[in-house]
Parts: C-alpha cells; sequence; structure tokens
C-alpha cells in the first residue's frame, strides 16, 4: 500500500473540496506514491510526534491540524514548524493534514462530539453553500437510458434520501461536422437533425472530475455537449458544527459537570447562566465564535465551542448559554476516531494512535 492509497481513504470520509478556503489541508510533506510501512495518527504534528513515528515505523502522519499553515519562505530550522518539516523530511516521513475538511464532514469532528455527549436528531449547524452542482448533457434518444445509469452509478442524482434523481426534455437537436469531423450521427458536411434527451442531474461537487470522465467515456458522440452550474442550495449533510438533543432535558449546573466528565475538562469558561435547564445542544469543534448566532437561530440552549474572547460572551445575551471548552479539549477525540476508522480499513500495517499530548494550554 502507498501513500495515496491511505489519502483516499481518508478523502472518501472527507473530502478536501468541503474544506475552507482559507485552510491548508492535504499532502503536506512527503511523495504520495512512497510504500506506507505505518501510520501514525496525531491531532498536531509537532517534532515530538515525528519522533514517536521513527519510533514506530511509521512513514506516514495524519494529522487533524495542518503544521504548515502559512507560507514557508525558509527551511533553516528557526521556528517549531520548520524544524517539525526538517525532521520529517529527514526520516523520509510523509505528513498528511485532514482539517476543516473533517470540520465540515457528517461523521466528522463535531459529530464526534454529539456521540460522545450522546445526543439525539442531529443535524448540521451552518450548512455549505456551493457544495451541490448541476449537470446537462443533449444524448440522442436511444442512448439516455445507458447514459443516465452511467451517470447515477458514478454519483450523481442523490438528493437526500433518494437517489437516481433526474430531469429528462426531449427536444431536436442539430449539427454539421466539419472535413475533420467523425460524426455518430449523420455525414460530415451534412446538416443532421437527431432526436435528443436533455438530461439534467445534480452532484457534489468533490465527485465532479470523475462525473465529467464517466459522461466523456460513455457518451456516443465526438463532442459532446454539456454545462456545470453551482447552484444556491445548501447541502444539509455537510458545514460546520452541529446541533442536536439531549435525550432528557437536564438542569444547566448538572450538564456543566457531565459535560466536564464525557470532554474529559477541568474547567469551563461560561456565559451568565440565564436558562435553568438545557435540552437543545450545539457544538463546534475548534474555534466557534462565529456559530453563535447560528446557534441562537437553531434555537439551541448552549453552544459548546472553544476560543471565545471576551466580548463574544456578552453577544450570549439572554438568550443562548456560550460554554468554552478549550481547542485542544473540543478536538481531542478526533484522533481516536480516525484511527478506528482507518484500522478498520486497512489491515496490513499498524495504524498507531499518538500517546503524545500537543496542548499548548498548560493549567495551574
Amino acid at each position: 500500500m502507498i501513500v495515496q492509497d491511505v489519502i483516499t481513504y481518508l478523502e472518501n470520509l472527507a473530502p478536501l473540496a468541503y474544506a475552507e478556503d482559507f485552510d491548508n489541508v492535504g499532502l503536506l510533506v512527503g511523495n504520495k506514491k512512497a510504500k506506507v510501512s505505518g501510520v501514525l495518527v496525531t491531532l498536531d504534528t509537532l517534532e515530538a510526534v515525528v519522533d514517536e513515528a521513527i519510533e514506530n515505523n511509521c512513514n506516514l502522519i495524519v494529522s487533524f491540524h495542518p503544521i504548515i499553515f502559512k507560507g514557508l519562505k525558509s527551511l533553516t530550522g528557526k521556528t517549531y514548524v520548520e524544524r517539525t518539516v526538517l525532521k520529517a523530511i529527514k526520516h523520509d516521513i510523509a505528513i498528511y493534514a485532514i482539517h476543516t475538511a473533517l470540520d465540515n464532514a457528517l461523521k466528522g469532528v463535531n459529530d464526534i462530539i454529539c456521540n460522545t455527549l450522546g445526543l439525539e436528531n442531529k443535524q448540521i449547524l451552518i450548512p455549505q453553500k456551493g457544495t451541490i452542482k448541476k449537470l446537462t448533457t443533449y444524448v440522442p434518444l436511444g442512448n439516455a437510458n445507458d447514459l443516465r445509469a452511467q451517470l447515477f452509478k458514478a454519483g450523481a442524482g442523490n438528493i437526500g434520501n433518494y437517489d437516481n434523481c433526474s430531469f429528462n426534455a426531449q427536444g431536436t437537436g442539430t449539427y454539421r461536422g466539419n472535413e475533420a469531423s467523425n460524426p455518430t450521427l449523420g455525414k460530415k458536411g451534412e446538416l443532421h437533425e437527431e432526436e435528443e434527451i436533455q438530461i439534467s442531474v445534480t452532484f457534489n461537487k468533490h465527485i465532479e472530475s470523475k462525473l465529467l470522465q464517466t459522461l466523456f467515456e460513455q457518451h456516443p458522440y465526438e463532442e459532446v455537449a454539456f454545462e456545470v452550474a453551482t447552484l444556491d442550495n445548501y447541502d444539509q449533510n455537510i458545514g460546520m458544527g452541529m446541533v442536536g438533543e439531549l435525550k432528557n432535558a437536564q438542569s444547566t449546573t448538572s450538564f456543566f459537570e457531565f459535560l466536564k466528565e464525557k470532554m474529559n475538562v477541568s474547567c469551563i469558561r461560561h456565559s451568565e447562566i440565564t436558562k435553568d435547564t438545557v435540552k437543545k445542544i450545539a457544538v463546534l469543534g475548534g474555534s466557534g465564535s462565529f456559530a453563535i448566532s447560528a446557534a441562537k437561530r437553531a434555537g439551541a440552549d448552549i453552544l459548546i465551542t472553544a476560543d471565545l474572547k471576551y466580548h463574544d460572551f456578552f453577544s450570549a445575551e439572554s438568550d443562548i448559554i456560550l460554554a468554552d471548552i478549550g481547542h485542544y479539549e473540543s478536538e481531542q477525540f478526533t484522533k481516536n476516531f480516525l484511527v478506528d476508522y482507518l484500522s478498520k480499513k486497512i489491515t496490513n500495517f499498524a495504524v498507531v494512535l499518538s500517546t503524545t499530548n500537543t496542548n499548548p494550554v498548560k493549567y495551574l
């Protein structure tokens, strides 16, 4: 198995197409064609983590956070980022970062928090826009069923709980090929009319290349007429944060104790407790101040997130309780999830859970 094989498994779980524009995800260091001896999974890639990979004979590190976030202008070892990258290169260790691709995945960071807290009726808190596209093409009447079936097989036509979805309209297509043409139907140099079907299917943007390849391979015409448009619809299965419900409402004070136990935190920074009980819970792993308004609109009693600033707590007002459990703490179980996922996919070498605590924040 090579590095690219592991990447394929990871991107089936969390396609990079859904990562945030500001992020730096994917293979950051190493050769995707290199043979894999072992995989080490971590939340952050630091020098100590690279040492751990060396000790465990792992030449691929799968990291939640990217070690390279901003552009590197030099590699002299003057910063922890440069030293980490240099050590990885020296020991032929590849580094792959998944970050906001997994944040936006349905079975990702926020689903992990929801499951840890036992939440039910889960929904994406901030669905991502621009993830749904539409392909429209035109095909001879006799080829329409076969082409449509191949497009469905490639992943098009899935909408919510439905598949094999398309819109079809019959009409007359015209064309005339020049001397260099080789028309499937009709003769070069002659105007030809053909009864055609216009087929329209929606698809998730990460399969666009695969879908177009299928279209070109399966379409009978020498020149394929097609259009691809990005729709304004939101995909309810892709986006930041989640909102769910406790099976039974809890008093706010008892829920805080429950939250500390389940998320393994010693303290919680929170806004004023304006609700005696909580039931509807919004979560967003990592920095989540931008989700406060969305959590209010969702009717959440509390938003669990991290990295809230002083003035963020004022914005809670009396509408919601804000709970900051810490950045590392909100994402800590992500590496366990990735180890479990990859271990089920890969059986011919080790997938190792990093034991290095990479949390840079310390408490007295």
